[in-house]
């Protein structure tokens, strides 16, 4: 659900646009306002966690959630309906930590662990896959609101099997919790955020690029320096010391960052440049579920056999091959290549999330697994954030600067090419990245096995 609530409006945006007369800056908003909280509070969250105990944490997260989408469901505006998404951001940052909390206090075992993983993976994989299909079927019978009026019975459901099957809630009213530390990330983030937007508007206004890089600087600064004057910090950087949870981190950042990125600009240009229809649009994108969903899990029960490099960092070669694949059946306009490329890429994708959090979880100290669980998350939803912030921003100077001497769709097509392409140099980057961090080859997740 929580990874769903962020890929189904890539196919209902622009209806949802349209009937809210949202701007573009609006439209890009609506979008990044659910990250943008969630990667703000997660490590905050993760800390209150183990104070106040995973299984209630993840209880009142269902429960924001489930207000949260009701009020985005029914917003009488685009604003408005921001208000709602960073609501629901607040939610998912309650309850996300707890999920892999949860999972590492059930299995003791670290090949059960893993496995369980890895299912947690693709079902995070599979929300955020199926989003577009989901979005657009919903689209095809009801309104807009229906893309978040969804999410109300599965809260239902949620809380009920908790009760039922969850650990008990274990607190630990000793450890500290620090709100303003979490508000100085939240200030971070949103400089960094605003700044990345305006940035590549064309017509940028000079003060606001110049607050929000001020507001970037100040709040990542002051959230460092604060984490080193605390008893118990929200993040202590020494845990960035381990190769193998470093890796980790940098294959979530970048999972999201070339996955999330094909995804979302792949179907806005089936629909803008192409005419598919926002169910034909879905339906395109479900090869990414559809390979994602066996490579996940796969990954993970496997990866004792494997080790980390080639599930990582050959999976971003993976991904670079099918991003050619994009480029090249979008160029010839070939939907059975670029299906293949969107194949590729789910396989990729499924493959590096299902072994990337058994990296970080499984090499932090067991007295820090809350804190790990806000650092797996907060790397999977800044991937995301960025990732849109970036791609969305040039696509949309791209377009206005290509429709100077180009009809909309042919100018579209070429900003979706040049997208792509810097989309490829970064699955290289992180290939890289992560084969310098996974060079032995690890095959556990363990700490002590490292």
């Amino acid at each position: 659900m929580i990874s769903l609530d962020n890929s189904i409006l890539y196919t209902a945006l622009p209806e949802l646009s349209a009937q809210l007369g949202a701007t573009p800056g609006q439209s890009l908003w609506i979008i990044n306002a659910y990250p943008l909280m969630l990667s703000g509070l997660l490590l905050g969250t993760g800390t209150l966690g183990d104070k106040v105990g995973h299984r209630l944490m993840f209880m009142v997260g269902l429960a924001i959630f489930g207000v949260a989408s009701l009020a985005a469901a029914f917003a009488p505006t685009a604003w408005a309906l921001v208000v709602a998404r960073a609501f629901l951001g607040v939610g998912g940052a309650t309850m996300m930590p707890a999920t892999l909390a949860l999972i590492r206090l059930t299995f003791a075992d670290e090949q059960e662990r893993n496995t369980a993983i890895g299912i947690w993976s693709s079902v995070a994989v599979v929300g955020a896959a199926l989003g577009p299909l989901i979005g657009g079927a919903l689209l095809e019978v009801f309104w807009w609101g229906s893309v978040f009026l969804i999410n109300v019975p599965v809260v239902v459901i949620a809380l009920a099997l908790t009760v039922l099957l969850a650990p008990e809630n274990v607190p630990n009213p000793a450890k500290h919790w620090d709100a303003v530390s979490s508000l100085y990330a939240l200030v971070g983030l949103l400089g960094f955020t605003m700044a990345i937007k305006e940035a590549a508007n064309p017509e940028r206004t000079g003060w606001l690029l110049a607050l929000a890089l001020a507001a970037a600087v100040l709040g990542g600064t002051l959230f460092a320096r604060r984490q080193t004057l605390l008893d118990d910090p929200l993040l202590t950087f020494d845990i960035f010391g381990s190769r193998l949870f470093t890796g980790g981190v940098l294959a979530a950042v970048g999972s999201m960052v070339v996955f999330i990125g094909v995804e979302v600009m792949t179907v806005q240009k089936l629909q803008l440049a192409d005419g598919f229809s926002p169910l034909q649009a879905g339906l395109a994108i479900v090869a990414m579920a559809v390979a994602a969903i066996p490579a996940s899990t796969l990954s993970g029960a496997n990866l004792y056999r494997a080790g980390f490099l080639p599930l990582v960092s050959g999976s971003f070669v993976v991904a670079t091959v099918g991003i050619g694949f994009l480029v090249w059946g979008s160029t010839a306009a070939s939907l059975s290549v670029e299906l293949v490329g969107l194949v590729a890429m789910g396989i990729a994708g499924g493959a590096i999330m299902g072994v990337a959090s058994i990296a970080i979880i499984g090499a932090a100290p067991m007295h820090r697994s809350g804190m790990a669980a806000g650092v797996e998350e907060v790397s999977y939803e800044f991937g995301a954030l960025i990732t849109v912030a970036v791609t969305g921003s040039l696509m949309a100077r791209w377009v206005v600067l290509g429709q100077e001497t180009q009809p909309y769709e042919v100018a579209y097509a070429g900003a979706y090419h040049a997208v792509l392409w810097l989309l490829g140099i970064a699955a290289v980057a992180f290939a890289l990245l992560t084969w310098w961090c996974f060079r032995d080859n690890p095959k556990s997740g363990s700490l002590v096995a490292h």
